[in-house]
């Protein structure tokens, strides 16, 4: 029995000519069978090439037919190509084929657009097979092995998508990344097709439609600044490369790295040309996440009712938490509503420490109404709220940032759990909406919103529609000051000025007001701080001797008098 195969371009005439040969002898002949295969002509070189290797054959156009020995096995046998076919056919059965170019050039087009239809259906068809390969880098951190259970619980991507986990680290060695693979195969997760370790540089992110950017190991506590910023570059540069050439189109891509979240987000967009922008983001939520605990201990509640709470600026840098926006749900107090129904949480924060006050130091409350009657009502009141706003902060620019300081500093090696749970509720948001009404922090490359310069890898409120991200435009009273604004792009330009060595030396920003860059947290409570103090500090001086008769038989308060009008 004789058995051809006849291998070529979809678009090429003479293959046309040769497979309807074949298709004849095949029905006429009943010794005789043919094997047909197809290339794209994008692809069809590669391919030849490939398979000339493999068989160590020498052929350069397009057919190439060979046969197969099905008698006694081994490599086929080359036979040629078209003419070399032919010239076959005829010795061996007689038959010729007469057929014009214009038929050829006619059957070649529709045997093309055949081939774009097959492979159409087989990429639909592979949609539904194959799962959802998800790739994790820094796969050796804590942060992955808790990670890997929520993205197998079908919370993230949904109940019926399986997904298949490959892990990887700087160095493309399986080491400890072996154990990681195991505990995650005796997971049995149903969803978990596939969970394995990439130790071959050429094979990484191949087919990726999620890649997550974890804790990596080049950082160096005892490098200055500007050597561990520069050592970012290389690292990014290889992924960035990698993803660009083996990951689809439409990867989702996700850093969530200790260290330099916005440097990382913009320098993989840099080397990766083709992906969309805004589908490589960078993960705020883990400092979202603390300020609300932070907050929530202050109140007494639960860090998850308390929602839009906004990070502007540099993720792991100069950033500003933004506190206006943000409500607390279920808060315990004497007013109850409906699950929806919220207060505002700089006013609890000042209920909270009045009652405090209250509860320490008995009847010493210096803005009590009846002490005042002297004034009218309007002036009562206006004292209330000065006094409001000074201590709410008060509290903030002192107690909440060094609280939370010291929160953030003693967790950086230590976000395994916060982290993880950041990176899946992200990823839930991408595929299945953000929840209607919240808003949530992400590190976004800027088109120039609030007023940020476009390119800029920069923390913003945002919310997720149909797998797209949408920086909340909308938001009334969000504006920062200049001082701020400037201070966090300059920030950020000076990072990517130093990664790119066009910038030896950290240069920070000038104005002396702003914090050094170990501490640079900064909490946004009002829109015009300054001009509010002015006002509170004259009000407070018209009503001081007011104040001192009505205060003079009671224990003084602690830092009222003196620290507001030194503030």
């Amino acid at each position: 029995m004789a058995k051809f195969v006849i291998a070529g371009s979809a678009s090429c005439p003479y293959f046309a000519k040769a497979e309807l040969l074949a298709d004849f002898l095949q029905k006429n002949l009943p010794d005789f069978q043919i094997y047909k295969i197809t290339q794209h002509p994008d692809v069809w070189k590669q391919w030849l090439k490939d398979l000339c290797r493999k068989n160590q054959w020498k052929h350069e156009s397009s057919p190439i037919i060979w046969r197969e020995l099905l008698d006694r096995g081994g490599k086929g046998l080359l036979l040629g190509g078209f003419n070399e076919f032919l010239e076959h056919a005829q010795l061996y059965y007689g038959v010729t084929s007469k057929m014009m170019t214009s038929e050829m050039l006619i059957i070649a087009g529709e045997n093309l657009e055949t081939h774009i239809e097959i492979e159409q259906e087989d990429e639909e068809l592979k949609k539904k097979i194959s799962p959802l390969r998800v790739w994790i880098t820094g796969a050796s951190c804590p942060t992955c092995y808790n990670l890997i259970p929520l993205l197998v619980n079908g919370e993230v991507f949904g109940m019926e998508e399986e997904i298949s986990i490959h892990l990887l680290n700087n160095s493309f060695e399986e080491g400890s990344l072996s154990a990681t693979v195991m505990e995650g195969q005796d997971l049995a997760a149903p969803l978990l097709r596939e969970i394995s370790v990439c130790t071959v540089l050429e094979e990484a992110f191949f087919e990726a439609e999620v890649v997550i950017i974890l804790n990596d190991d080049i950082d160096n506590e005892s490098e200055s600044l500007e050597n561990r910023i520069r050592a970012r570059l290389p690292l990014c540069q290889l992924f960035g490369s990698l993803i660009e050439k083996n990951a689809r189109r439409t990867v989702k891509v996700i850093v969530a790295a200790k260290t330099f979240l916005n440097l990382t987000t913009s320098l993989l967009i840099t080397y990766t040309p083709s992906i969309n922008p805004r589908n490589i983001i960078a993960v705020a939520m883990v400092m979202e996440n603390e300020a609300k605990a932070t907050l929530a201990r202050k109140l007494k509640t639960t860090a998850a009712d308390i929602k839009d709470v906004i990070i502007w600026g540099n993720i792991t840098g100069s950033h500003y938490v933004d506190l206006r926006k943000a409500k607390v749900f279920r808060y315990n107090s004497a007013i109850w509503g409906p699950p929806s129904y919220s207060r505002y949480l700089l006013s609890l924060i000042f209920d909270r420490i009045k009652g405090n006050q209250k509860k320490d130091h008995k009847n010493v409350w210096i803005f009590d109404p009846i002490h005042f009657t002297p004034f009218g009502l309007a002036e009562v009141l206006s004292g209330i709220y000065f006094l409001k706003k000074f201590i709410h902060s008060e509290w903030i620019s002192k107690e909440f940032v060094n609280s939370f300081n010291v929160l953030s500093s003693t967790r950086r090696f230590q976000r395994g759990i916060s982290t993880a749970h950041s990176v899946a509720t992200i990823l839930k948001f991408w595929y299945h909406d953000s929840p209607p009404g919240e808003i949530f922090s992400l590190g976004l490359m800027s088109e120039g919103e609030f007023g940020t310069p476009e390119g800029l890898v920069y923390s913003m409120p945002v919310r997720c529609m149909n797998g797209v991200w949408f920086p909340c435009t909308d938001l009334p009273d969000t504006e920062l000051t200049e001082d701020v604004k400037k201070a966090i792009i300059h920030d950020l330009e000076q990072e990517k000025l130093i990664a790119f060595g066009e910038v030896l030396i950290y240069q920070p920003y000038i104005p002396a007001e702003l914090l050094p860059r170990e501490n640079r947290v900064r909490i946004q409570i009002d829109e015009n701080k300054d001009e509010d103090q002015k006002e509170q500090t004259e009000f407070l001086n018209t009503s001081s001797v007011e104040v001192s008769e009505a205060q003079s038989s009671q224990e003084p308060l602690e830092g009222t008098e003196n620290e507001s009008l030194d503030n």
